[in-house]
């Protein structure tokens, strides 16, 4: 039995919107994390999507992942995934998305030169 707690929240930091994503982003969960990305995207702000803690990432929340970068793309908005956890960036990897995404190790190191 997992003792992972998902969560995910969203907070305006500065020029961008935060969103925090933690535990395993499952198809049980990534309709969650889904909608907190598209809202965060909704304010017109960058949008930086926080996976540090991240354990477990399927199909599913990387699906979710890419709605958001191309609802960015369409809306001209920057979006990245800051301090990617290492089971994220490896599932990133393997997809060949780690070359499609903007990483950064942080979201202000990302947004410094805004």
């Amino acid at each position: 039995m997992s003792t992972t707690v998902n969560s995910v929240a969203t907070e305006a930091a500065g020029t961008y919107m935060l969103v925090r994503v933690a535990g395993e982003v499952d198809l049980s969960w990534s309709q969650q994390v889904r909608r907190a990305v598209l809202d965060a995207l909704a304010s017109g702000q960058p949008v930086a999507v926080d996976l540090s803690a991240v354990g477990y990432i399927d199909s599913s929340g990387i699906a979710a992942l890419v709605e958001g970068l191309q609802g960015a793309r369409a809306r001209r908005q920057p979006f990245v995934l800051v301090a990617v956890s290492a089971p994220v960036r490896a599932v990133l990897e393997l997809a060949r998305l780690d070359s499609v995404f903007a990483l950064a190790a942080s979201a202000d190191a990302a947004f410094a030169a805004s």
